[in-house]
C-alpha cells in the first residue's frame, strides 16, 4: 500500500505542476497525501516539520549561496548589456547563413559562463526571432534551438560549467566542477553534434514543404526586448565575465586549493570538509569575483544599479525554494517503507555496473519532478552514500560517478511538466503542440544518446 501511495502522489505531482499549480504548495500537499495512504496519518505532522522541512532547510543552507550568486551575476549581465552584446556579436559574425547554429551558440556561450537559462532564453528569443523570420524558418524551431544551447551540454556535460546541476554531486563524492572531463567534453559534443544535425534536418523539411516563419501574434513587450539600455559594449569587453567564470573556477580548483593546508578549518569547523566543499567555493568566488568585476567596470553606465542587484537577489528565491521544497518532498518519500521496494529495484538494476543503476535513480526522480536538480538532490541525498560505497567497491573513479549523474538528471528533466520547458515555451509564445516535439528531441533524446555513449567509455575505458 506504501508504495501505491508513492506513485499515486508522484502520478498526481505531475499532473498538478504541468497544469501550472507551483511546487511549493503541490509538493508538501502530494508529501502529506503519500504519508495518509500509507496509513501513517499520524505522523504526518513530525512528518512535516522534521523530515520534509529538514531536508528542505539542509539543501537551502548547502546551495543557497550558488543559487543567490548565480541569479545576480545573470541579472548583472543582463542589465549591463553584456549578455546582449554577446549575441549581437556572434549574429554579426555568422550573419544568417547559420542562423539556428547562431542562437544555439550564443545560448551556449551565456549559460557555459554562468548566465541563468532563464535570463538567456528572455535574451536570446528576440535575437531569434528576427533571425528566424528573416530567413522564413518556422518559429516553432525556436524553442528548440534555444534549449538545446541552454538546457544540454552546457548545463550538465561542459568541464567546469557553474550550472547548479554540475555542483549538487560535489559534496556526495568529494569531486569538483571539471570532474571527467574528458567524457564531459565528448558527451557535450554528441549533443552539440546530433542535436545541430537534427535541426537543420527540420528546416530543410519545412523548406521542402515550404513552410515558412508562420503567422504570429507576439507578445506585446517584444518590441522593447531587444532594446540595449545601456551604451553598447565590445564583445570582447562582455566576454571578460565569463572567461573570469571558467578561468577563475579551474584556477582555484587545481592550483589554488591543493597547494594550501586547509586542515586548519576542519580543526575548528568539524563538520566542514575542505576536500568535499572546495569544488563548490571555487565556484562561489568565481561568480563573485565576476560580478564585482561587472558592476565596477560599468560604474558609470548603470542606469539604476539598485534595482538590478536587488532583482538579482530576489530572482534567486523561487528556483532554491522550488528545488528545495522538490526535495523535501523526496525526503517524505524516502522515509516511506514503500520507498524501499523502489530503492532496492533501482540498486538492483545493474549489479555489475554501477554507472547504470546511478543513471536509472537520476533519470527516474528528474522525470518525475521535472527538474534536474531537484531529481539530482533526492537521488544523491537518498542513495549517495550507497552508489559512493558500490563505485569504489567495484573500482570506479568518483570522477565518473559525478559526471554520469549530471548527464542523467540532464535528461528526463524536460519532460511536458518541466518549469523550463514552460517558461520557455511562454517566452516564445508558443505551445506544447507547436514545439514541444523538437524541445523534447534535442533535451531527452539526444542527451540520452550521449550518456548511454559516456557509460560505454567509461566502463571499458575509465574515468579521462
Amino acid at each position: 500500500m506504501s508504495t501505491f501511495a508513492i506513485v499515486i502522489s508522484l502520478l498526481l505531482l505531475i499532473f498538478l505542476a504541468y497544469r501550472g499549480l507551483t511546487v511549493l504548495l503541490l509538493a508538501p500537499l502530494m508529501a502529506a497525501l503519500a504519508v495518509t495512504l500509507s496509513g501513517e496519518a499520524a505522523f504526518l505532522l513530525p512528518m512535516y516539520t522534521d523530515t520534509f522541512m529538514g531536508a528542505l532547510g539542509s539543501f537551502a543552507i548547502q546551495f543557497f549561496p550558488l543559487f543567490f550568486l548565480g541569479a545576480l551575476f545573470g541579472q548583472l549581465m543582463s542589465d549591463s548589456g553584456a549578455a546582449q552584446s554577446i549575441a549581437n556579436g556572434i549574429v554579426n559574425k555568422l550573419g544568417t547563413r547559420h542562423v539556428v547554429l547562431t542562437v544555439v551558440l550564443a545560448c551556449a556561450i551565456l549559460t557555459y559562463g554562468g548566465v541563468s537559462l532563464f535570463v538567456v532564453a528572455f535574451a536570446i528569443y528576440p535575437i531569434s526571432r528576427e533571425l528566424f523570420r528573416r530567413t522564413d524558418i518556422p518559429k516553432r524551431l525556436i524553442p528548440g534551438a534555444i534549449a538545446l544551447g541552454s538546457f544540454t551540454f552546457t548545463m550538465t556535460a561542459l568541464p567546469g560549467t557553474p550550472a547548479i546541476q554540475n555542483a549538487i554531486p560535489i559534496p556526495y563524492y568529494a569531486t569538483n566542477s571539471f570532474a571527467a572531463p574528458g567524457l564531459g567534453i565528448i558527451a557535450g559534443l554528441v549533443m552539440l553534434g546530433l542535436g545541430m544535425a537534427y535541426l537543420q534536418s527540420r528546416v530543410k523539411r519545412a523548406a521542402a514543404l515550404n513552410e515558412g516563419y508562420g503567422q504570429h501574434k507576439e507578445r506585446e513587450t517584444d518590441d522593447n526586448d531587444t532594446q540595449d539600455p545601456l551604451p553598447a559594449m565590445r564583445l570582447t569587453t562582455a566576454l571578460i565575465p565569463l572567461i573570469m567564470v571558467i578561468g577563475l573556477n579551474g584556477l582555484l580548483t587545481y592550483l589554488v586549493f591543493p597547494s594550501i593546508d586547509l586542515s586548519f578549518i576542519s580543526d575548528e569547523f568539524a563538520s566542514v570538509s575542505p576536500a568535499r566543499q572546495s569544488g563548490l567555493w571555487s565556484i562561489l568566488i568565481a561568480l563573485l569575483t565576476a560580478s564585482i568585476w561587472l558592476v565596477i567596470s560599468r560604474w558609470k553606465h548603470w542606469i539604476d544599479l539598485k534595482d538590478t542587484v536587488n532583482g538579482g537577489c530576489v530572482d534567486s528565491l523561487l528556483p532554491i525554494f522550488n528545488t528545495a521544497s522538490v526535495v523535501g518532498y523526496g525526503a517524505v518519500i524516502a522515509s516511506l517503507d514503500g520507498f524501499t521496494i523502489i530503492r532496492d529495484t533501482v540498486l538492483n538494476a545493474s549489479p555489475g555496473n554501477p554507472l547504470i543503476s546511478e543513471a536509472l535513480a537520476m533519470s527516474v526522480l528528474s522525470g518525475i519532478t521535472g527538474s534536474s536538480s531537484g531529481g539530482l538532490s533526492i537521488a544523491l541525498e537518498t542513495l549517495g552514500g550507497e552508489y559512493l560505497a558500490m563505485a569504489q567497491a567495484a573500482g570506479i573513479d568518483p570522477e565518473l560517478m559525478h559526471r554520469v549523474a549530471t548527464l542523467a538528471a540532464g535528461g528526463m528533466d524536460t519532460l511536458p511538466h518541466s518549469g523550463a520547458v514552460i517558461t520557455l515555451l511562454t517566452i516564445c509564445g508558443l505551445s506544447h503542440r507547436q514545439a514541444y516535439g523538437n524541445v523534447a528531441m534535442v533535451t531527452i533524446v539526444l542527451p540520452i544518446a550521449a550518456l548511454v555513449s559516456v557509460i560505454t567509455l567509461g566502463t571499458l575505458f575509465g574515468s579521462f
